[in-house]
């Protein structure tokens, strides 16, 4: 893939460390505030950054990798969350900084998505309350922001793109996902090589197995799998492979089990990675520069 376009909110996160989780009305000293960016996807671009980096580095040939790109809701471009988000990527020097010229920059908005989270050292829980005061991105707004894409970076039917979406409002989503199945079939020719995948998360939001059904590939998530009855990361994918008739690839999430993948192609046949051991007190939250 040359490009990598993914499409979520973004928000900006305050994180409270305290003793213990306050009851109501109860007044208490946090010992450590953090602010920092946040969201599904921007955290993935994080991590895409850095294995395109390493990637740099192990490659021998003149091959750059894919490029980052970002769709999401932010304030006005004028906005001091927007320069905080801007400048928190701090990409490697070897690889390019994400694109955020397809964002959505609401004009008279200055407040971001926000999570305003308390982590209670008593239980290591994470109480978290969102704030999303931000226009939705419209399906419209979407096929523009992807049509500059398609004109200025995949042109040629030599280039490919893997479009990627948090599934946050199923229906807005389905319609993104079929404009760029309508481009993948275009009538000019062999159509655009453009692949989607999506997150299927959220138990209970109702959409995700329209969204699923229509995607290359789908990472179902723990929480999902079990509000469908599933036990374990290697039922799910084999339960929901045979109702994916487009899907090249599945994947899911079992918290400290690991992970599983499957290629509905291949039959039953089950990739499963455990997750790494590693000490609890060597466990941190990454914070990306601001």
């Amino acid at each position: 893939m040359k490009h990598l376009i993914l499409t979520g909110a973004c928000y900006v996160d305050t994180i409270l460390n305290v003793p213990y989780f306050p009851g109501e009305d109860d007044k208490l000293r946090a010992t450590a505030i953090q602010v920092r960016r946040g969201g599904n996807c921007p955290n993935s671009i994080e991590v895409l950054q850095q294995l395109l980096s390493q990637h740099q580095r192990d490659e021998t040939s003149n091959n750059a990798g894919p490029r980052t790109h970002l769709i999401a809701v932010l304030p006005a471009c004028e906005a001091s969350a927007t320069t905080m988000i801007a400048e928190s990527f701090g990409p490697p020097a070897d690889v390019p900084a994400p694109n955020l010229d397809l964002c959505l920059y609401r004009s008279g908005h200055s407040t971001p998505a926000s999570s305003y989270i308390i982590r209670s050292a008593a239980t290591s829980s994470r109480t978290i309350v969102n704030y999303y005061g931000l226009p939705e991105m419209e399906a419209e707004e979407f096929q523009e922001a992807a049509g500059r894409f398609f004109t200025k970076y995949q042109s040629s039917e030599e280039d490919s793109s893997l479009w990627h979406f948090e599934g946050r409002i199923p229906e807005t989503t389905l319609a993104c996902i079929k404009y760029l199945r309508s481009e993948r079939k275009s009538s000019t020719g062999s159509g655009k090589d453009i692949t989607v995948s999506v997150e299927v998360e959220k138990p209970g939001r109702e959409g995700l197995r329209e969204l699923a059904a229509v995607a290359n590939v789908v990472f179902f998530s723990k929480t999902w799998a079990e509000n469908e009855g599933y036990d374990s990361a290697e039922a799910c994918i084999c339960g929901e492979g045979a109702n994916l008739p487009d899907a090249a690839l599945l994947f899911c999430t079992w918290g400290a089990q690991g992970a599983a993948a499957l290629s509905p192609s291949s039959g039953a046949f089950v990739v499963s990675c455990e997750a790494l051991k590693v000490p609890a007190e060597n466990i941190v939250e990454y914070a990306p520069n601001r």
